[in-house]
């Protein structure tokens, strides 16, 4: 991809978005906030954790937004008795008496881990390497993933039968933390109309992986005002109760608040989010657009909150 310069790439960043959202729209209907959380993930080299009852077309979503992006994609379903083996590869004794390594699925462009809170502490560990390093170990050896790479896990909230939860360190790995809810009533009949026809939908390829990593690193390009920098980091520090920024509300309902990863995050987010909206830095708003599935899964609610029945969402709308 040649531009003449960064302003014109951010230009052709902001009509790739739109087109690729249009594409999505065909197949995943009433979706829009969502999408644009999974594409902002992306450009910015994130990953993302999308909560959700089943049947809200989370597998869907992330198979459309795969062959849009012309990438390949993988389907590991997480059970209670999958091996790290399962998801990483393992080592065969081949017919010419040497050990060899037979990749497993996670070497792929776009991995769904679906229900990712099914398996062992163990198996989960394995893809959590992948997601941080972006290469897995076996045997002694490394094997580096294909580029781009990006894991979007499901979880179902109903069932707390048979699961793992996640522990917080490794929640802090996802970029955003997305809750769906139960589509709008026209979307669903639309949903319904397209579903239970022979309706078939032709998608276009409107970028492919060398364009997502030019993208990516446009995204790192990206100026950002130190007002805004700082507006982030400090939005951050107010979640960590009895810092010095911490608000009342903090002290009171927070036990645990937000780490260093989340200003990061927030910083890349906020310049993602302006340059797909077309604008060539980002401002508040974009810290604020991106704050919530950012902030949602690195607070933790003590007793208090509970009782009262405060929810996260409220206590970071408060923050902003």
């Amino acid at each position: 991809m040649q531009y003449k310069n960064e302003v014109e790439a951010v230009d052709a960043l902001h009509q790739s978005f739109n087109k690729i959202k249009a594409e999505i729209s065909k197949v995943v209907i009433g979706q829009d906030d969502i999408i644009k959380s999974v594409l902002i993930a992306i450009f910015s080299n994130g990953h993302c954790l999308l909560v959700g009852v089943p049947g809200l077309a989370k597998t869907l979503l992330v198979q459309t937004v795969a062959s849009v992006l012309d990438l390949d994609f993988n389907r590991i379903q997480f059970t209670p008795d999958l091996m790290p083996s399962d998801i990483i590869g393992a080592e065969i004794l081949g017919e010419d008496r040497n050990f060899k390594f037979i990749k497993g699925p996670v070497f792929s462009n776009i991995i769904l881990a679906d229900e990712i809170n099914r398996t062992p502490p163990k198996t989960q560990a394995a893809l959590l390497e992948a997601m941080q390093e972006k290469s897995v170990t076996a045997a002694g050896q490394t094997h580096i993933l294909p580029k781009p790479f990006f894991v979007l896990a499901t979880q179902n909230p109903i069932e707390q039968e048979g699961t793992y939860p996640l522990p917080e360190a490794q929640l802090d790995r996802f970029m955003f933390n997305i809750q769906l809810n139960y589509p709008a009533f026209a979307d669903e009949l639309k949903i319904v109309k397209n579903t239970t026809s022979n309706k078939t939908v032709a998608l276009n390829k409107i970028i492919n992986a060398d364009d997502i990593q030019y993208f990516q690193k446009l995204i790192r390009d990206i100026p950002v005002t130190d007002n805004v920098l700082e507006y982030a980091v400090k939005l951050v520090a107010k979640t960590r109760p009895n810092s010095e920024f911490s608000t009342e509300a903090v002290n009171k309902y927070i036990s645990w608040g937000a780490g260093p990863r989340a200003s990061q995050f927030l910083v890349l987010g906020a310049k993602c989010h302006a340059a797909v909206t077309g604008k060539y830095a980002p401002d508040i708003e974009d810290v604020q657009a991106v704050a919530e599935p950012i902030l949602r899964h690195r607070l933790v609610r003590n007793y208090r909150a509970e009782a009262e029945g405060l929810s996260i969402e409220k206590i970071i709308k408060d923050l902003l």
